[in-house]
């Protein structure tokens, strides 16, 4: 097991200095990344927005199951993280269960109810609640 390790070490090194000679650039310098090159390049864990970013959301709209990757930092293990979302213009939007239970109980005293919107409040995980606004 060892020098299974010792032997993956050595090859990344060597591919380390082939990239290196290929970029022209130092060992140290391939491992540094500038704040401002990482942030243009960064991709969030989830790419979905939040159901609170939209002016208004129709009743009518398909509700999808969705899931993504996520590894924990405590444990740094990948787990699978499911939730629901809509797709407005090409783009996600995750709908808490709270939104999906609120909705619910404004329908059963309005099944006229055909649009809505979501006030979020906030900012952690701990603290976020949503009140969902009957628009119609």
């Amino acid at each position: 097991m060892e020098i299974q390790i010792e032997a993956e070490e050595i090859l990344q090194e060597f591919r380390d200095e082939d990239l290196c000679n290929q970029l022209n650039i130092t060992k140290e310098e391939i491992n540094m990344t500038k704040l401002g090159e990482f942030a243009k390049d960064f991709e969030p864990t989830s790419k979905a927005k939040n159901i609170a970013d939209l002016k208004e959301v129709s009743t009518d709209i398909e509700l999808v199951d969705d899931e993504f990757k996520l590894v924990d930092k405590a444990t740094k293990t990948e787990k699978i993280v499911k939730q629901k979302i809509i797709v407005v213009n090409d783009e996600k939007y995750r709908v808490p269960q709270s939104v999906i239970s609120q909705l619910k109980i404004i329908l059963e005293d309005n099944p006229l109810c055909k649009k809505f919107k979501v006030k979020k409040s906030g900012t952690t995980i701990d603290d976020t609640r949503y009140q969902v606004i009957p628009l119609l």
